[in-house]
């Protein structure tokens, strides 16, 4: 029998073709480059993040460059903003505006280490809660349900008022219960990811609970811990300016934010300048830490992934 020479141009590919197939491929990209790439299309998250470098570099090279110190009285008392005192002076003569980034030093130092030492605690506490489950979680979760119950406020003004004014003392007023939200918000991503099969064939291979949660959970839960932490610092920020004010903060000479606007607040009527800036920064501080926050929240958001 003779075999009919068959064409190829009677067959004809459904579903697609192997150019096609390749160009998808080269077009993959993975999990956290898909999260910055969202990242960066979020313009308001994009301005966050111009607006905090600018007050990080601000900050870091003011106090250096400047002829003028922070605590240098000029004998120029409570003069408005110009060209040699941008920001005017207070009613010492001191500079407002080398004040004002020597005491975002401080804010930023106070609300980042209390955020950070947030992050560790919660961090711990969560992942443990929620991946030994049962008896301990059901006794670590009652614990911080017991410490939710007296308010964050009353707990921190009372440690204030007990320890001696200073920096040390508001990092460890701010963090006492600051790790809570952390901790819950852990504990919920691991009780979601310890039934996971790499979770599960992990402990069948004998790993400890510590592997367990540095290597499978910690990472995994990465995401909900950075937004967490990013809007954790503009919090412990906004407390610690709120209690600057109300003068349980940073003593003399040494003024972070909420000291300065607290004394800016008695010259408002005749200096408003020694309020405004102060109080400014505070603000564009907050939205740069809430608004990069937000964009990662949404660039982690599995639903608004395509």
């Amino acid at each position: 029998m003779l075999q009919k020479q068959v064409d190829k141009e009677m067959f004809k590919i459904v579903g697609g073709n192997h150019e096609a197939t390749e160009k998808l491929a080269d077009t993959s990209v993975s999990f956290w480059k898909e999260v910055s790439l969202r990242f960066t299309h979020n313009k308001m998250a994009i301005l966050g993040v111009i607006v905090l470098i600018i007050i990080v570099l601000m900050a870091t090279f003011v106090p250096m460059l400047s002829p003028y110190k922070a605590s240098d009285q000029l004998g120029v008392y409570n003069a408005p903003p110009s060209a040699q005192f941008w920001f005017g002076t207070d009613d010492l003569g001191r500079d407002i505006f080398v004040r004002v980034w020597d005491g975002a030093r401080i804010s930023l130092f106070i609300g980042i280490a209390a955020a950070i030492i947030d992050l560790i605690i919660g961090v711990l506490w969560g992942s443990i809660s929620g991946l030994a489950g049962g008896r301990v979680d059901n006794i670590m979760m009652r614990i911080a349900d017991v410490l939710t119950a007296v308010p964050y406020l009353l707990v921190v003004i009372v440690l204030l008022v007990v320890m001696e004014p200073g920096i040390i003392p508001m990092i460890i007023a701010l963090s006492i219960t600051g790790w809570i939200n952390m901790a819950r918000i852990v504990r919920g991503e691991v009780l979601s990811i310890k039934n996971q099969e790499y979770v599960l064939a992990a402990r069948t291979l004998g790993a400890n609970t510590w592997h367990l949660i540095l290597k499978h959970l910690i990472p995994n839960a990465l995401g909900a811990i950075l937004v967490t932490m990013t809007l954790t610092i503009p919090s412990a920020i906004f407390t610690e300016s709120f209690l600057s004010y109300l003068g349980l903060g940073v003593p003399a000479p040494d003024a972070s934010w909420g000291t300065m606007a607290s004394e800016g607040n008695k010259a408002i009527a005749n200096a408003p300048w020694r309020l405004i800036f102060p109080a400014v920064f505070i603000s564009l501080t907050i939205f740069a830490f809430n608004a990069i926050g937000d964009g990662l929240r949404d660039a982690l958001d599995p639903k608004l992934r395509k």
